[in-house]
């Protein structure tokens, strides 16, 4: 009798949860036109900045390959010239890609990073059908110059 007791009060408590559940407004988002904003120190997916004057930031030194616990990183530094200057110092990355199926994102590679080139965003919505579209490459990383972007929105 007491089995049968213990069994029928918790059935009752799930009951009530369920009614209690029942009767409060919704919380529905209406995803691809209104996205949930996120917290600040929020880590999504990365970006390679560049300076204003269109330079990139990123002088290939590796050390976000080097931090990277899960060693989704890979930079493949090359000189600059003087007819193809690509950044301000020696070297530019002339092949990064981030495996964003092996990225944990926990920041290290922004936290290491001695000119801020690499940011973890707040884009979160990311996602494909195959692995090798998930291994983001320099062109799909890098932000557009902000020369370019100021020329073109005058143009109406």
């Amino acid at each position: 009798m007491a089995s049968f007791l213990h069994g029928l009060r918790a059935y009752a408590k799930g009951f009530a949860t369920t009614l209690g559940s029942a009767f409060k407004k919704p919380i529905t988002v209406q995803y691809p036109e209104y996205k949930t904003p996120v917290q600040t120190r929020f880590r999504g997916k990365h970006m390679l900045m560049r300076y204003d004057n269109g330079l990139e930031r990123c002088i290939g030194c590796s050390l976000c390959a080097i931090f990277c616990p899960a060693q989704a990183i890979y930079v493949e530094a090359a000189e600059n010239t003087d007819d193809n200057r690509r950044s301000p110092g020696e070297r530019y990355a002339e092949r990064y890609e981030i495996n964003m199926i092996r990225c944990i994102y926990c920041g290290y590679c922004q936290e290491a990073c001695p000119t801020e080139a690499i940011v973890l965003g707040h884009e979160y919505a990311f996602s494909d059908y195959t692995r090798e579209a998930l291994i983001y490459t320099k062109d799909m990383l890098l932000v557009p110059d902000p020369r370019k972007a100021t020329v073109g929105a005058g143009a109406d």
